[in-house]
């Protein structure tokens, strides 16, 4: 009779990988990146709507009624930089990583794309 050969169980097959914690220097550079996700968004946020862009966050375009476009976008920047310092430090390590890729990932999707498009096409009609 000819044995059958089983696949390794699921959890197996995840302890095998012997995937590494994310290095504190990994972890660095990811929050770097976010950072430099919120600045962008929050300049070009700030151009875009100089040159006639609609903002398209409706609690963030509320509170430029309220307290004037530059306090708004800098305190939303400012909150959004210090949440990501405070996943940086107080997560554990590998849901940092996890977290920090996905909202890079969100912003570049979200803002950078959008925002480097809308920019492009208004260039295209200025000159």
């Amino acid at each position: 009779m000819q044995a059958v050969a089983t696949a390794p169980s699921r959890a197996a097959y995840i302890e095998s990988l012997d995937v590494a914690e994310p290095s504190r220097a990994y972890l660095f550079r990811l929050l770097t990146l976010n950072l430099i996700l919120q600045v962008f968004d929050g300049i070009a946020t700030y151009i875009g709507l100089q040159v006639g862009f609609q903002e398209a966050n409706p609690i963030l375009l509320a509170s430029f009624g309220i307290v004037g476009t530059g306090p708004a976008l800098l305190f939303f920047k400012l909150k959004a930089s210090v949440l990501l310092v405070v996943v940086y430090w107080l997560a554990p390590p590998t849901i940092a990583a996890g977290v920090l890729r996905f909202l890079a990932a969100v912003y570049c999707c979200l803002s950078l794309g959008p925002w480097l498009a809308k920019f492009l096409a208004y260039a295209a009609t200025v000159a």
